[in-house]
């Protein structure tokens, strides 16, 4: 029994010790393998071309996007009825001002002018005979006087005048008597009378001169209006440009309401697009505008600013601005979506680098400046592009190397060489 307490503690130490032994036992092991592990590699250096940013005074610009639209367009159409006889031009024709597009059958319009040129000849012959009846020459102006008849009676009544006066102082002298005076009296007053009724003939007879000379107005007009519809079945082109539709085909019957073609003119073109309120001040007729299109990338066309709309848009508070754009080539064409830049008046400088520097991912550009042979990233944020290049707003100064090449090999502080 009085043993028992040595025991105890001749058990506890030899645990303590086996213990102790084991933890040295691991740690001289782990020792071993941690002499035993290799160093690790340093990062292999990533090859890439450099170039310098730079600093420059850039030309700044308003930009937006539009479609491109016609100078002018209109839909032809016949001004009268009839069946398509001709065609003279197909999709994409270039056709000049006046140029024959569609001819109409016109065999009944010639019929319905020989008729009227006939009645036009009778009512001719109408107007002269009227005017020969009362001696009125053509373009002469109307004066009852010169009608023969008239000057016969005027003349007669004069001559009854004169004689009147006499038989009056003959009267007074006793040497008429007053019987034969009354005579002479009734005779001038009836000649008197026949006098006023060759005036009023010679004024009906001019009536009767004004009628044909209406009659043969109104024929010449219906002449004019056959030989009109004779014209109007040859359907010309009212603008210059290319046949951008041609529904008319040959046979087909036609109306006043009848679209046969579609004419543009492309040159020069037009754009619409809408500044914001801020740029305002900055925009003027005459500005200098460029566009670019997808189909000639490398290719800027010219033009200008042309219109500005006297009112904002109240809803995006925006001013629309129309250009014109020179097309002399016809390479644009209608309903092509362009890129337009508006040059304003003023530069400004800015740093530059190449675009192929940028690396996009997911809405945010990174570049990669180049220091003491490593690799800095850094996230810019982008403005205009000149050719190849393009503006850093921030996040790099001018001089600053920045690669160019294997931009998707490189990460930060990674090694580089060039």
């Amino acid at each position: 029994m009085r043993f028992e307490p040595i025991h105890s503690l001749a058990l506890a130490l030899l645990l303590l010790f086996g213990t102790c032994g084991l933890s040295g036992c691991r740690g001289s092991q782990a020792e071993s393998k941690n002499e035993n592990r290799a160093p690790l590699p340093s990062p292999t250096p990533v090859e890439v071309t450099t170039a310098a940013a730079i600093q420059r005074a850039l030309p700044r610009f308003i930009e937006a996007t539009a479609s491109l639209a016609a100078d002018e367009q209109t839909d032809v159409a016949p001004n009268v009825a009839g069946r398509v006889a001709t065609v003279a031009v197909d999709l994409g024709s270039y056709v000049t001002r006046g140029a024959v597009l569609v001819r109409l059958e016109d065999a009944d319009s010639r019929l319905r002018l020989e008729q009227a040129e006939a009645q036009l000849e009778q009512a001719r012959a109408n107007v002269r005979q009227a005017e020969e009846r009362i001696g009125l020459r053509p373009g002469q102006p109307f004066d009852p006087a010169r009608v023969a008849e008239v000057q016969a009676a005027r003349a007669a009544l004069d001559l009854a005048e004169k004689q009147l006066r006499r038989y009056e102082r003959l009267v007074e002298s006793g040497d008429v008597s007053r019987a034969s005076y009354d005579q002479q009296r009734a005779q001038r007053d009836q000649l008197r009378e026949q006098y006023q009724a060759a005036l009023a003939q010679a004024r009906q007879a001019y009536a009767a001169v004004q009628t044909a000379r209406a009659a043969a107005e109104a024929a010449a007009a219906q002449v004019e209006q056959a030989r009109k519809a004779i014209r109007d079945a040859v359907v010309v082109a009212p603008i210059s440009g290319y046949v951008a539709d041609r529904p008319a085909d040959i046979g087909e019957y036609v109306t006043p309401s009848s679209k046969i073609a579609t004419i543009v003119r492309t040159n020069p073109m037009r754009v619409r697009i809408e500044i914001p309120e801020r740029s305002l001040g900055a925009v003027r007729p005459g500005q200098s505008v460029s566009v670019n299109v997808a189909s000639y990338p490398d290719r800027n066309f010219s033009g200008r600013v042309v219109r500005l709309s006297p009112s904002l848009n109240a809803a995006s508070r925006t001013l629309i601005v129309e250009a014109e754009i020179e097309n002399g080539e016809g390479l644009l064409k209608p309903g092509q979506f362009a890129t337009v830049r508006i040059l304003l008046p003023e530069s400004q400088p800015a740093v530059l680098i190449p675009q192929r520097a940028v690396r996009a991912e997911g809405g945010i550009n990174r570049i990669f400046v180049i220091k003491d042979g490593r690799a800095e990233e850094r996230v810019v944020q982008l403005g205009q592009t000149e050719g190849d290049l393009v503006e850093v707003k921030n996040g790099v100064a001018a001089d600053e190397l920045v690669a160019t090449s294997n931009l998707d090999k490189l990460r930060d502080g990674m090694p580089v060489r060039q």
